[in-house]
């Protein structure tokens, strides 16, 4: 396995856990803006554009992995994109793979709550902190992580809808009746 020597790795708190959503859909900030990390560095507002810009024209996506391992992918993120806050991500768990199933899985559980950047730092300043400033990175990746680097970077199993309620009901009355059925012919 060949891991390319520059390639930093940085936990991200959210503002919003990132929650699972009808399956296996996941979202929130793999990066705040501003805020000072355990390793003293702080992402500043803007420095995810030029990459961002770079993957779209190249028609590449940022991969979704496991805990960095580059050997496991785990899903797809639909969209990256920078706001106040930080860097928004939402995508999908591929549940149809071992590691996603159980990804979604310790997710949905609770048992699975962080995430987590990998990138090389292109343009950087020193902080009050003793950390960088990190102006500009090359982001390759956005993983699935058990220990985020900043405490409050959560996931968490998003609600279930009115509707998936519903649907749950109503199939759940379906099978009480066809048992009724089932007893009466009988």
């Amino acid at each position: 396995m060949h891991i390319e020597p520059q390639l930093e790795v940085k936990f991200a708190e959210n503002p919003a856990p990132i929650t699972l959503t009808e399956g296996a859909r996941i979202q929130g900030y793999a990066s705040r803006f501003g805020e000072v990390d355990q390793g003293g560095d702080q992402v500043m507002p803007g420095a995810y554009t030029g990459a961002l810009e770079r993957l779209a024209a190249q028609g590449r996506r940022v991969k979704m992995l496991w805990q960095h391992d580059p050997t496991q992918p785990i899903g797809i993120w639909d969209e990256l994109r920078e706001d106040a806050t930080g860097l928004y991500v939402s995508g999908r768990i591929l549940t149809e793979t071992r590691q996603g199933a159980e990804a979604a899985a310790l997710i949905a559980a609770g048992a699975l709550d962080g995430l987590s950047i990998g990138y090389r730092t292109t343009k950087s300043a020193r902080n009050d902190s003793g950390g960088r400033q990190l102006l500009e990175l090359d982001l390759w990746e956005v993983s699935l992580v058990t220990f985020p680097m900043l405490p409050t970077a959560r996931v968490r199993p998003a609600q279930k809808s009115e509707r998936t309620e519903n649907l749950h009901v109503l199939a759940q009355a379906l099978r009480q009746a066809t048992q009724q059925l089932q007893r009466e012919t009988l």
